[in-house]
C-alpha cells in the first residue's frame, strides 16, 4: 500500500555548508518491551558507565562529606536538563544518522569556524585526570596505605601505564562502540551492586535519608557563620524570615561547579550520545554505519555523510517507534542511573570519609583523594580488622573499575569526535578515503591524543595536582555544555523538517540547560579566574 508523502524530490533538503544528505527508507524499529530487556542495553548504559567517573567518585563524595546531602539538589537540576540535551542529540542522529558535531559543521559560517569553536570548548579533554587518580589507587594498593608526597614518583609512573593501558580495549570488538558497551555495562552493574551492598550493610538509615533526601532540598546553599565555618541554609526560607537573600560562601565555588559538571555526563561528552545512537544502529544510523575497530572491524564501514528519510506515513510511524527508544533510554535508563550513580558513592563517603586522617588534613597529598573513603573504612570504629581490610581492598578495586573505563571513554570520545568532524567536514577526506577507511583517521587521532596527554600529564604531575585537573576539567565542561546546548537547538530547529522538530517543552529544557551551565561557568570565572586576571593586568600596567 502506498503511503501519503509529505515531502517529495521537488521539495529540496535544507541548504547547509556541507553536501546534502542522501535519501533512504527509515528501517523498522524492533519491538521495545520488557520481554526483550537486552534492547534496553544501549547508548544510555554506555553513557551511564562514562558518567560514573571522576565526579561521582571524587567530587560528589567530597561535597557530601563536607555538606552532607544538602547540595544534592544541584545534581537533580543538572541531570534533568541534561536529559533534554541528550534527547535532542538523539533526535538529530535518528533523523540523519550523523552525530551532532557534524550537524554543527553544517551551520553557517561553515566548518572552519565551528572547528575552531569545538577546539576551544574541547580543551578540557587534554587533561588526563582520571588515569592519574587511578594510578594513586594502584599505588595505595602497592604500599598498603594512602600515597604520600614520597610516593609521587610511583604515582607518576603508574599514571603513564594507566593512560596507555586504557587504549587497548578500543582496538577490538568489530565496532569500537561494541567494546565500549560491553565494558560500560559490566562497570555499571559491578559498581552499583557493590555500592548498594556496602550501603545496605554499613551505612546508617540517617545517611541514606540525608543523601537521597538531598536531591529535593532545592535552594540549600553554603554560608559562612560567625566562626568562619560553612553551614547550609535554605535560601528561600532565609529570604522569607530575614527579608534578604543569604550571602553564599564562594570559597568552594569551583568544587560546586565541578559537582554540577560531573553530575550526569558533562561537557561535550553529552554530545557523544548522538554518536552512540548512530553506532548502535538506531533510526537512520543503520543506513550510515559505524567506526570499525582495528581488530575485527574489516567488514564495517561508515558513510561520510548522513541519510534522511521522506516524511511518508510509514516512515513517520517508524519514527515514533524509534523515538520511544530514545525516550526510554534517557528517562527510564540513563536518568535513574545517574541519580543512583551519584547517590551510592556519596553514601560510602558520608559514612566513612570522616574517619580518615586525610579528610581532616588541609595540606594532604591530594593524589590521595580517590582513596579517602577506603582509608576511612579501614579506620572506622565498629568494624572488625578483617571486614575493614576487605572493604579497604574492595573499594579501591571498584575505584579502578570506575576510573580506568571512564578515562578510556574520554580517549575514545576525543578520537571519535574529531574523526567524525574530519570524516564529514573535510572535502579532501570525503573524496579520497573510502567508507571502510575511517578507522585510519580514528586511530591516528587516538595515537596523537595519547601522545599529547602524556605531555599534559607530566605538566600537571610536575606543577599541579589531580584534584586541580578534576576541577579544571569540570568547569571547562560547564562552558562547553552551556554553549553547545544553544547550538544543538539551532540545528534541530533549522535543519530538521517541521514534523520532527522539538516541541516547546524540549526547547525550554535545552534552553534551561544552556543557561544553567553558562551561569555556573560564569560564576566560577567571576569568583576565581577574574581576580587573577585583574592582578596580572595591574602588574602589567605598573
Amino acid at each position: 500500500m502506498n503511503s501519503t508523502s509529505y515531502s517529495t524530490p521537488d521539495c529540496p533538503l535544507p541548504q547547509t555548508c556541507l553536501p546534502a544528505w542522501d535519501v533512504a527508507e527509515l528501517p523498522e524499529a524492533p519491538p521495545l518491551s520488557w520481554r526483550h530487556w537486552t534492547r534496553f542495553i544501549g547508548p544510555g548504559i554506555v553513557m551511564m558507565g562514562i558518567q560514573i567517573g571522576g565526579g561521582e567518585w571524587l567530587v560528589g563524595p567530597e561535597i557530601t562529606a563536607r555538606y552532607g546531602g544538602g547540595l544534592m539538589w544541584i545534581a537533580t537540576i543538572a541531570i534533568i536538563v541534561q536529559v533534554f540535551y541528550n534527547i535532542e542529540c538523539g533526535r538529530y542522529a535518528l533523523y540523519c544518522g550523523e552525530p551532532i558535531m557534524t550537524g554543527f559543521m553544517r551551520l553557517r559560517p561553515g566548518p572552519t569556524f565551528w572547528i575552531g569553536v569545538v577546539l576551544f570548548l574541547n580543551f578540557a579533554a587534554v587533561i588526563p585526570a582520571l588515569s592519574t587518580q587511578a594510578a594513586a589507587v594502584i599505588a595505595s594498593l602497592i604500599v598498603d596505605r594512602p600515597p604520600a608526597e614520597a610516593d609521587r614518583w610511583l604515582v607518576t609512573l603508574l599514571s603513564y601505564v594507566c593512560l596507555v593501558a586504557v587504549v587497548l580495549p578500543v582496538l577490538a570488538g568489530g565496532k569500537v562502540y561494541n567494546m565500549l558497551q560491553v565494558i560500560m555495562t559490566v562497570k555499571v552493574f559491578v559498581v552499583l551492586i557493590f555500592c548498594l551492598i556496602v550501603g545496605v550493610c554499613f551505612v546508617s538509615a540517617e545517611n541514606w535519608f540525608n543523601v537521597f533526601g538531598g536531591f529535593l532540598k532545592f535552594g540549600s546553599v553554603p554560608v559562612s557563620n560567625s566562626p568562619g565555618e560553612e553551614t547550609l541554609v535554605n535560601a528561600f526560607q532565609f529570604r522569607w524570615t530575614e527579608g534578604h537573600w543569604p550571602e553564599v560562601a564562594m570559597a568552594n565555588i569551583a568544587v560546586l561547579g565541578a559537582f554540577a559538571g560531573y553530575a550526569g555526563g558533562g561537557g561535550l561528552a553529552n554530545s557523544t550520545y548522538s554518536n552512540y545512537v548512530r553506532d548502535k544502529g538506531w533510526g537512520m544510523g543503520s543506513r550510515v554505519g559505524a567506526i570499525p575497530s582495528a581488530v575485527g572491524g574489516r567488514h564495517i564501514s561508515l558513510s561520510h555523510l548522513g541519510k534522511v528519510f521522506s516524511l511518508t506515513d510509514d516512515n513517520l510511524r517508524r519514527w515514533r517507534r524509534w523515538w520511544r527508544y530514545i525516550l526510554t533510554d534517557q528517562i527510564c535508563v540513563w536518568a535513574p542511573g545517574c541519580f543512583v550513580g551519584m547517590a551510592l558513592p556519596a553514601l560510602i563517603s558520608i559514612q566513612f570519609a570522616q574517619h580518615s586522617e586525610l579528610f581532616h588534613q588541609t595540606n594532604r597529598f591530594e593524589w590521595a583523594q580517590a582513596v579517602i573513603s577506603a582509608d576511612g573504612m579501614r579506620h572506622a570504629p565498629g568494624l572488625s580488622p578483617a571486614i575493614a581490610k576487605m572493604l579497604w581492598l574492595g573499594v579501591q578495586l571498584v575505584g579502578l573499575i570506575v576510573l580506568l573505563p571512564s578515562q578510556m571513554s574520554i580517549v575514545d570520545d576525543v578520537a571519535r569526535r574529531w574523526t567524525d568532524v574530519i570524516w564529514s567536514a573535510n572535502q579532501r577526506v570525503r573524496e579520497s578515503l573510502h567508507s571502510h577507511q575511517v578507522k585510519y583517521i580514528y586511530y591516528s587521532i587516538l595515537t596523537i591524543y595519547v601522545a599529547w596527554t602524556v605531555v599534559a600529564q607530566y605538566v600537571f604531575n610536575r606543577f599541579g595536582t589531580p584534584k586541580l585537573m578534576v576541577l579544571v576539567i569540570a568547569n571547562l565542561a560547564n562552558l562547553a555544555l552551556g554553549c553547545t546546548a544553544f547550538l544543538l537547538l539551532w540545528v534541530n530547529v533549522r535543519l530538521l523538517p517541521k514534523e520532527l522538530r522539538p516541541g516547546w517543552i524540549n526547547r525550554a529544557g535545552v534552553v534551561c540547560c544552556g543557561l544553567f551551565y553558562l551561569a555556573l561557568s560564569g560564576l566560577v570565572f567571576y569568583q576565581k579566574q577574574l581576580p587573577i586576571l585583574r592582578e596580572l593586568f595591574q602588574g602589567v600596567v605598573k
